[in-house]
């Protein structure tokens, strides 16, 4: 029954009028729960497509190219025989393209995809000179981790922006010329603005390309990844001077490149020196031309447990500044080792005035080897 009492010109009610502001604060409590679980679901999403973005460039790294040979082989004995025909036909016409700048597609370079694989880490890239686009340059990248995570990120996709951060340049990032002999694999890679790290490639890039090239070259190379562990910075780099008389041959400047973090993303079993796991790694970085590492990450749906997927560590690459090279088309030794030891110089100095912004103390030193 609603009563109504008029007190000193009051109405006060009562009844059922508290238990429906009781109503109105229970339905407004639980929008807000909806809210709040919506958006928590939502960030759960968000991190499961992080993860899937970084493992499917893992999955493509590791075993694109062997599994596209094995079903185009497999192709030939089916009904579908005429696809890997014609595909094979194509590729012979095609072989070369690599060595002359692929393929850049601009489009595969801002997928949404890798936006994910960026905020996983997250990476980053630091400006921290301007590059003059009259002019063509080679990036060493340091160090090279297990996959160069990093080098790939920032350098052949526009996650972190680099075509505004550097106008006119164009990436070109040099990985193993093995990779683009694997049928569909060779055009993933060359979408990205990835090439082949050989002399022909590099000689076309920087002298019938134009001017505005980078070429990131990974200089340490398999050997450095042997040594890569978290907690670690060490470069393999005093006798790795082709890329020196590269520049000079082409009047490319050198351009320091240090990534922080590109080693924490990954655990490796180290082998001792004179181990015969280490005799094996050396092996086959001679004749095949990369070293077999074991290592592991995390899993799929669980930092606790191991897998491919790399730890969520931040990687930063800073670019440093350009190193002025002169053209000598016939450089002496004596040319190749002054700006060689310019280079290092450079490496160490950027390394040291960078080292304590992205978590390491003042104590650290870079190792050259």
């Amino acid at each position: 029954v609603l009563g109504a009492l008029r007190l000193e010109g009051r109405v006060v009610t009562g009844g059922p009028l508290p238990s429906a502001a009781g109503t109105g604060s229970s339905i407004l409590s639980a929008l807000q729960d909806l809210f709040s679980i919506t958006w928590l679901n939502r960030s759960k999403v968000e991190k499961q497509l992080q993860v899937i973005s970084v493992l499917q460039w893992v999955l493509s790294f590791l075993v694109l190219g062997v599994a596209c040979s094995a079903i185009l082989m497999y192709t030939f004995c089916t009904d579908c025989w005429l696809i890997a025909v014609l595909y094979f036909t194509w590729l012979v016409f095609d072989w070369n393209t690599p060595k002359k700048g692929g393929r850049r597609s601009q489009w595969v370079r801002n997928w949404a995809v890798w936006r994910y694989f960026r905020d996983y880490f997250p990476i980053q890239l630091v400006k921290t000179h301007n590059l003059l686009t009259t002019r063509n340059y080679i990036f060493g990248y340091h160090p090279h981790g297990i996959m160069g995570l990093g080098a790939f990120c920032n350098f052949s996709t526009e996650a972190t922006e680099v075509s505004k951060k550097f106008p006119g340049i164009r990436p070109y990032l040099a990985t193993l010329a093995g990779n683009f002999r694997m049928p569909v694999l060779r055009e993933y890679l060359m979408s990205g603005g990835i090439c082949p790290v050989n002399r022909d490639t590099i000689d076309y890039l920087l002298s019938k390309n134009g001017s505005g090239n980078a070429i990131i070259i990974v200089v340490g190379g398999a050997a450095e990844s042997l040594s890569s562990m978290p907690g670690k910075n060490a470069v393999t780099l005093r006798n790795r001077k082709g890329f020196v008389k590269l520049a000079l041959r082409h009047g490319a400047d050198l351009v320091p490149t240090y990534s922080f973090g590109e080693n924490e993303v990954y655990k490796q079993v180290i082998f001792e020196e004179g181990s015969w796991g280490r005799w094996v790694q050396k092996k086959f970085q001679k004749y095949i031309g990369f070293a077999p590492c074991i290592f592991h990450g995390r899993g799929l749906f669980s930092s606790d447990t191991w897998g491919l997927v790399p730890y969520s560590k931040p990687i930063t690459t800073v670019v440093g500044e350009p190193i002025t090279i002169p053209k000598l088309e016939h450089p002496t030794q004596q040319d190749i080792d002054l700006y060689h030891s310019m280079y290092m110089e450079a490496l160490v100095n950027l390394f040291n005035k960078h080292k304590t912004k992205f978590g390491l103390p003042e104590t650290e030193v870079l190792e050259v080897n």
